[in-house]
């Protein structure tokens, strides 16, 4: 299967100033290298007159027009309103804030949800904020054999006393996508609220939090070719519901409220510039920013299906790997062990011959230890934009060295 001609991987690498170092990267789950545009509009921000916030100077207003600009990025990349869109340091520290905010009003006898798919920071925020007030916590289990989180498992931990519903869009750690508008029907039926996980989904989805029914939505840039903070989108109604812990002479309006200090203008200058980057993947594309994403979105499924079809088939003539992403809706991940080698053994040896393909539980703690991978984990390969044939061929090459 040949890759659409309107998406030209070489064009789409040469605009990544670190792939000239030659190394093939799978590292994009962790975080994916950064385009030229996003560098560069970075660097611009920090080059013009910045200052805090307002309209009278210069930096003043460049300042706001940053912010508000990359406010309405992230609300058309996931769908969302720009003026539910909530900036923090990463989507972990999000949970956090929003974990002790909403656990305020939970009692004893309330009950929160949690799954064990979950990278830990959709986790632990709610398994200590229900410790702290004294709430029930309800575990829901995937099943280790296919990857599958069946909606019957979310259903069956939900009763009248449910407060929230902690679940990811995509597993960072072998791809799962559960049904998530299905999970939210039954979530919502109980009057209880769902926060989503969206940081590993939206690097190959595109997301629609109305359709998706999330309440809560956060998404991490540095995973889909941005800069390292977080972003946490809801309606602005209920955002209105919650007040933080915050300094007195800070605002009290919605979004502000929850954005503690000074935001980091030139990080949000990239914030846009990343989410316009994508929506220029299929050059063809016309329209809205979010048709031009929709558009590109689609493209860059096909290349990655190509993609990862060819490396499934490659892991697949090795009867020595073991591969654990299996469930039949996932990202273009994949999490494998190989016979007779500790998994950052294998790491370790495809590092050596320039295939960054990283080892761990990728803080995806409860998922690994469910899979029977322990707290150490596999080799962990994800796919990204800039992804090429030659990519594949190498990681394949360098397992095939190792095996012989």
């Amino acid at each position: 299967m040949l890759c659409p001609m309107s998406y030209d991987v070489s064009v789409i690498r040469a605009a990544f100033p670190a792939l000239d170092a030659g190394c093939a990267h799978f590292d994009g789950p962790g975080g994916t290298q950064t385009p030229r545009p996003v560098i560069d509009a970075i660097a611009g921000a920090l080059a013009a007159p910045l200052s805090n916030r307002g309209t009278t100077t210069v930096g003043e207003a460049n300042a706001e027009k940053i912010v508000l600009e990359a406010r309405a990025a992230i609300a058309d990349l996931v769908g969302g309103d720009a003026g539910g869109v909530v900036f923090g340091r990463s989507a972990t520290a999000l949970a956090y804030d929003f974990s002790r905010m909403l656990s305020a009003t939970w009692n004893p006898g309330d009950e929160v949800v949690v799954t064990r798919l979950d990278h830990d920071s959709n986790i632990r925020p709610w398994v200590q904020a229900a410790e702290h007030v004294g709430a029930t916590l309800r575990w829901v289990d995937f099943d280790p054999a296919t990857g599958e989180l069946p909606v019957g498992n979310v259903v069956s931990e939900l009763s009248e006393n449910t407060r929230l519903v902690a679940i990811t869009a995509a597993s960072n750690l072998i791809g799962t996508k559960p049904r998530l508008a299905e999970i939210a029907s039954h979530v919502h039926a109980v009057g209880a609220l769902l926060y989503v996980d969206g940081v590993h989904f939206t690097a190959h989805e595109l997301p629609d939090v109305e359709t998706i029914g999330a309440d809560f939505y956060t998404c991490s840039p540095y995973k889909f070719l941005g800069p390292h903070l977080g972003a946490l989108v809801a309606a602005p109604s209920l955002l209105e519901t919650l007040m933080p812990d915050k300094l007195l002479p800070s605002t009290n309006d919605v979004p502000e409220r929850f954005e503690f200090g000074t935001l980091p203008y030139e990080m949000l200058a990239g914030v846009t510039a990343a989410v316009d980057y994508l929506a220029d993947l299929d050059p063809t594309a016309t329209g809205s920013r979010r048709q031009r994403l929709e558009q590109s979105f689609s493209l860059l499924h096909v290349h990655e299906d190509m993609l990862l079809g060819r490396l499934e088939a490659g892991l697949a003539a090795h009867e020595q790997v073991t591969v654990y992403s299996r469930a039949a809706e996932r990202t273009p991940t994949i999490l494998f062990t190989v016979d007779g080698h500790d998994a950052v053994d294998v790491y370790t040896f495809l590092a050596k011959r320039g295939v960054d393909a990283p080892a761990s539980n990728f803080y995806a703690l409860e998922a690994s230890r469910a899979l029977g991978l322990g707290d150490e984990g596999g080799v962990r390969v994800g796919l990204a934009p800039y992804s090429s044939e030659d990519d594949i061929d190498r990681l394949l090459a360098g397992l095939a060295e190792l095996l012989a």
